[in-house]
């Protein structure tokens, strides 16, 4: 599925970011623990350059706990990479996320000296939440939709360290369409940006073959289906989703897994790993390729005939 959503706001925040960053000294970069590829923005590596990244994997209360470890160590193969899984569980560990950015400058340690780090992250990840307890106070709009926050603001926190907040941002294109549907699914994307049907295929798809025991579970299934869509039905019926000439309502049945997945009622679920990642964006390099190429072959073809043009009128 592929994704264009990107407001007036956050291109204004990209050009805000690009300007202020120079200043920073930390990143400081919230993903979702379900789908930490897909939620993790290009434009953010693009634009901190070699200045050292936390990536904490929130919302890890609703993952699966092996992945959340295997992505943790994925990261911390980068350079300048610390990873952290964090969730309503680990308020408590919240200083944590301090102590890292003193170890991350330690030069900037010092009663006379001040931490400036940055915290981003896409639309609906948690980022709001994740500032309030760090400030231990509401400090940002929270809200279960993307894009609630719309402007920059400084939040200073305990240690000496001052936080730039600065509103959720997608990317221009997303390429991969596997990332466009994860993205959807777990809601950084605008439900009327969606296609509930399309993504609630797609969910059911990968849930079948990686997690087919909560399937079972949460649906009341013994036996499932070999298909997506047969699953889909398949539950509906069993929810009591049914219209006008006993018809399967499979909108209202697609709204209500995608909306269990999303509260973690089906079970702590992971969307993606780290081989999965290599494999995609393997493909993404493969179309980006071929479609330069297709544009080259299209530039030189117009070149060919304009050349031949001047040729007939001498």
């Amino acid at each position: 599925m592929a994704i264009q959503w990107f407001p007036g706001h956050m291109n204004k925040a990209r050009n805000e970011i690009k300007e202020i960053m120079p200043q920073m000294d930390v990143i400081i970069e919230v993903l979702d623990a379900r789908i930490p590829y897909s939620s993790e923005n290009p434009m953010v590596t693009a634009l901190r350059g070699d200045k050292p990244v936390i990536k904490i994997m929130n919302k890890a209360d609703l993952a699966d706990p092996k992945l959340t470890q295997a992505w943790k160590d994925y990261f911390e193969q980068q350079s300048g990479v610390k990873a952290i899984d964090f969730g309503n569980d680990k308020a408590g560990e919240v200083h944590r996320i301090n102590e890292l950015c003193k170890k991350l400058v330690p030069h900037k340690v010092g009663a006379d000296k001040q931490i400036k780090a940055m915290i981003m992250g896409i639309p609906n990840v948690g980022k709001s939440t994740l500032i309030n307890t760090l400030a231990g106070r509401i400090v940002a709009k929270t809200g279960n939709e993307p894009a609630v926050t719309k402007a920059q603001q400084r939040i200073k926190l305990d240690d000496g360290i001052m936080l730039y907040d600065t509103p959720g941002m997608l990317w221009p294109k997303v390429e991969n369409e596997n990332s466009g549907y994860r993205l959807g699914a777990t809601g950084a994307i605008r439900d009327t940006a969606i296609d509930y049907e399309e993504v609630a295929s797609y969910t059911a798809e990968y849930l079948l073959q990686a997690y087919p025991e909560l399937l079972k579970s949460r649906y009341k299934i013994d036996e499932l289906p070999e298909s997506d869509w047969e699953f889909v039905e398949m539950a509906g019926k069993k929810r009591g989703c049914i219209r006008g000439g006993n018809q399967i309502d499979t909108y209202k049945m697609s709204e209500i897994l995608i909306n269990e997945l999303r509260d973690g009622i089906i079970g702590r679920i992971t969307m993606e790993t780290p081989a999965m990642r290599e494999e995609e964006e393997q493909m993404v390099a493969e179309l980006r390729a071929a479609a330069e190429a297709k544009k080259a072959a299209k530039e030189e073809e117009k070149k060919q005939r304009r050349a031949r043009a001047r040729k007939n009128r001498r």
